[in-house]
């Protein structure tokens, strides 16, 4: 339900995608309740990032959702999903995610996360600027997208631009954020 309401129109986790999640690496799938209901979640796996291209896809380094290509030896945390509640948007949610990631990248002493951002605002100015220049323009603050502004307020710097990362992505026009944070705590 979570995702239907964050993602309309898009499919949500399967039952087994959800199992096989937990299964692999419980403590990277997190959830936040308000009165018993899930409000906000995120969902991530541990992987050799030097095993995969700067310019992957979702499907690969997510595994399609399954991520059995889960490696607990990896050196980098992958972000694949993080959602909030539209009716519950406002209340720092995401920033109690992230951090909540950080702290299993210390605790696991892992170099870096790295997520693959949606820029959902872009399909509103595709018309007139290419990818990159919205990013730019996110950058300079001189435009607002929800989804890259609140992770580079989070400590994320833009590493580049991944192109057919979702291609059914129709907001971010198949394009997300190369982002990353480093552990400054790794040895």
């Amino acid at each position: 339900d979570l995702e239907k309401r964050c993602f309309p129109g898009q499919q949500p986790w399967s039952e087994e995608q959800i199992r096989s999640q937990i299964e692999h690496f419980p403590e990277g799938q997190l959830c936040l309740e308000y009165d018993g209901q899930i409000v906000a979640s995120s969902s991530s796996l541990i992987v050799d990032f030097g095993d995969y291209d700067d310019w992957h896809s979702w499907k690969e380094i997510a595994d399609g959702g399954f991520i059995r290509n889960h490696e607990p030896e990896g050196d980098t945390l992958y972000g694949i999903e993080i959602m909030v509640d539209p009716e519950f948007r406002g209340y720092r949610l995401s920033r109690r995610l992230y951090d909540a990631r950080k702290q299993v990248a210390r605790e696991r002493n892992l170099r870096r996360i790295i997520i693959g951002g949606r820029i959902p605002g872009y399909s509103a100015h595709a018309a007139e600027l290419s990818a990159s220049d919205y990013v730019d323009q996110v950058i300079a603050r001189k435009l607002y997208d929800a989804v890259l502004t609140a992770q580079l307020a989070n400590g994320f710097a833009l590493q580049g631009l991944i192109p057919d990362y979702l291609p059914g992505d129709h907001e971010s026009c198949g394009y997300a954020t190369y982002l990353e944070w480093r552990n400054l705590d790794y040895r």
